[in-house]
């Protein structure tokens, strides 16, 4: 929505990835276009990128880095498929969990913390091939949002950052397919006119196939019927009714199905999980100044095992289901302002780790019920600018979490029928942000954001896996709650196509959540009752220096930082780095067009080891070797440090056709690093003697890794 005085105007419309379309108006009332973007061809023609450092001088959001799908396409990867969330690894401020899990960190915050939305849809678990791969499959995703600094008042329910993920939304003019054929996985898409120019549809599938391909090997061993292989598909159909109204449906679904057989032991077991999610959005333009979103989103995330050994069969199931409603408005009272305000509502359903077991004519389980909650939210804010140099954001997010039974009180044993309010939260969340434009090239920036996150994951590990548990916040378990403070320059440089950022954080957690130090996995335990209670803080600097355009374009991001958590049950109290906590990231990142055939890529990595907590000493008691160890992380392991290349060929065509196609050749470490997974310690001991001697072991998972992908286009 655009206000602009009568009279003569220029309007250039762009986006990454297509040809720049410039309109001539002559404006005497009001007036709406509809345009279509012929895709581009050649990297020169995305002129758009010279607006992008306009954009970080003006817009008072911090820490908010858009990723469109083409710009990450020619970049390495390992087996050859394309990742955004790798991708997001990165930039500054953000930290991989562990090399080749899809778990991220942001600005020390937990991965838990951080709220992944598919076209509006909470996704709970991110990542395939536990954690290796993202579930997002590149072909249908049509753009990346990451927000690490100023929260917009729009998202809530996280206290760390926003990963905001649009689905493709179809062709409407002409069908078209993309894909690719690679080494563990091929993908297809399908998408064109349901009705040519008013409605689409997009259909898009991935699934892996190394283990189906190993089968005939695998069935002359012990490991006969062994099958392990994830699958993505994605849909969306959208239709215009008129000018005003706009109908989308899109949803997902993913599995990942992992099968061991042991037959010489007589050991199996089953281990499917996955996401489900579906979004149905209606779109309005009331006026020329208010527009309105009403959005339906149903999420779920479902974690399964089944397993046993002879006559012992056990089954664990734990999930999480989500029903949303939210309404969204956007309204633009004059140029100089533009509103935001809603409302959203979910029911949310926690399941935990619900076990049986059967041995012999012997019955186990653990009763465990679902929890249930109820989380509305209220958002206004306001985007000003009431000087040409100065933009304003204010917004104020007032949210209301309610715990229902069935529940039994860990507090005073009291039991609540289902639907009875248990404990309520009322929590209002400030945002505050601004840009000041210094000059035509620097600007500064400061932030504010507040917010609090009812729902949790509490893991016994470095990273999410798939077991992990979903819990709620209770009368027990209080909301986790962030404040962050922000402050940023930035500045562009036009004649190269450089824009440059330096950006200081100072991040508070309270209500943080951790297992006590003597807690032992037991699925038969509430784990309400093995938590402890602390709070962290974070802090850091970070710089960014990003070329847009030309032959050679890429970027230097680096991180400064420290991570630190204080529980009172933790370390006798004592304050320790978090096992995230990273003194040092550098990322580089470049790509270079070598002719119209042949592009080059290259990312570098560079990290501070990861923080773990030492063995210290060795005893005896009674002839048990019991092992003693240090205070919480106070060692590391070496740096981490990684090399990936690539490079795609693109075949030429002499005579033009409606199919294109190219090559992708990828080397994954390509000067064979031996990076740290985890540490083993291996325990010799002699009884007779009363001695005893640990042995600490490096485990990398990853070697050089080459990769060849045809990936083609229609």
């Amino acid at each position: 929505s655009l206000t602009l005085p009568a009279g003569p105007h220029t309007l250039r419309i762009s986006y990454l990835g297509y040809q720049d379309t410039t309109l001539q108006l002559d404006l005497h009332e009001n007036t709406r276009l509809n345009v279509a973007l012929e895709p581009g061809i050649t990297i020169q023609e995305v002129v758009v990128r010279s607006d992008e450092g306009e954009r970080a001088l003006t817009d008072p959001g911090m820490g908010t880095v858009a990723l469109p799908v083409d710009n990450i396409r020619q970049l390495p990867v390992v087996f050859g498929e394309i990742d955004v969330l790798k991708t997001l690894q990165l930039l500054p401020g953000v930290l991989s969990a562990q090399e080749g899990n899809a778990g991220f960190y942001v600005r020390g915050g937990g991965p838990d913390q951080n709220l992944i939305l598919l076209d509006e849809a909470v996704v709970y678990n991110s990542g395939h091939m536990l954690g290796f791969f993202s579930v997002f499959n590149g072909d249908a995703i049509k753009n990346t949002t990451l927000i690490k600094g100023g929260m917009p008042a729009r998202y809530g329910g996280r206290v760390s950052s926003v990963v905001d993920i649009q689905m493709k939304e179809g062709n409407d003019k002409k069908l078209g397919m993309t894909g690719g054929i690679g080494l563990i996985a091929s993908r297809l898409t399908v998408e064109g006119p349901l009705k040519k120019e008013r409605s689409s549809f997009i259909l898009s599938g991935r699934r892996t196939y190394a283990f189906d391909l190993a089968q005939p090997l695998l069935n002359k061993t012990d490991f006969a019927g062994t099958n392990y292989f994830f699958y993505d598909l994605n849909a969306k159909i959208n239709h215009r009714f008129s000018d005003r109204d706009r109908l989308y449906l899109s949803a997902y679904f993913g599995r990942d199905v992992l099968r061991f057989r042991a037959s010489e032991r007589d050991f199996f077991f089953d281990l499917p999980y996955g996401n489900q999610t579906a979004t149905l959005r209606w779109n309005h333009l009331f006026g020329d100044r208010l527009f309105f979103n009403l959005s339906a989103v149903f999420n779920e995330y479902e974690f399964e095992f089944h397993g046993g050994q002879d006559d012992f069969v056990a089954d664990v199931y734990s999930g999480v289901r989500d029903w949303n409603l939210k309404a969204d408005f956007d309204f633009y009272p004059t140029p100089e302002h533009h509103l935001r305000f809603g409302t959203n509502y979910t029911w949310h359903r926690l399941t935990p780790n619900v076990a049986s077991a059967t041995n012999g004519e012997e019955n186990f389980s653990n009763d465990l019920l679902p929890v249930y909650a109820h989380e509305s939210s209220l958002y206004l804010s306001d985007e000003w600018q009431p000087l040409p140099h100065l933009t304003l954001y204010a917004g104020l997010r007032l949210n209301y979490f309610l715990q229902t039974g069935p529940y039994t009180s860990k507090l005073d044993g009291r039991s609540y029928e289902k639907g009875e309010p248990v404990k309520a939260y009322l929590d209002p969340e400030p945002r505050l942000s601004l840009a000041w434009r210094l000059d035509e090239r620097n600007a500064l920036k400061a932030g504010l954001t507040f917010a609090n996150q009812y729902i949790h994951l509490v893991s016994n590990s470095t990273n999410t896996l798939p077991a992990d548990v979903w819990v709620p916040s209770t009368e027990r378990v209080r909301p986790q709650q962030g404040w962050q403070y922000a402050l940023g320059w930035f500045r562009n440089f036009p004649q190269k196509d450089l824009e440059a950022s330096v950006e200081l954080y100072y991040k508070a957690l309270d209500n943080q959540i951790d297992y006590r130090e003597d807690y032992v996995n037991d699925i038969a335990d509430d784990l309400e009752n093995e938590f402890v209670f602390g709070s962290g803080r974070s802090y850091g600097l970070e710089l960014f220096l990003k070329k847009r355009s030309g032959r050679l374009n890429g970027w230097v991001g680096y991180t400064l930082a420290k991570t630190e958590r204080t529980f009172p049950d933790i370390n006798e109290g004592k304050t320790f780095p978090a096992t995230y906590d990273r003194r040092h990231d550098l990322s580089i990142v470049a790509q270079y067009r070598l002719n119209e055939r042949w592009t080059l890529a290259a990312t570098f990595v560079y990290g501070t080891g990861n923080a773990f907590t030492p063995l210290k000493s060795l005893y005896f008691i009674e002839r048990t070797l019991n092992p003693e160890f240090g205070a919480r992380n106070s060692a590391r392991l070496e740096p981490y440090h990684r090399l990936d290349l690539a490079a795609t060929f693109h075949p030429k065509n002499r005579k033009p056709k409606p199919w294109k196609s190219s090559w992708t050749f990828a080397l994954y470490n390509a000067y064979n690093r031996k990076n740290s997974f985890f540490l083993f310690y291996d325990f010799q001991t002699n009884f007779e003697q009363g001695t005893a001697r640990a042995e600490a072991f490096k485990v990398a998972l990853f070697p050089i890794i080459p990769s060849i992908t045809w990936n083609f286009r229609r």
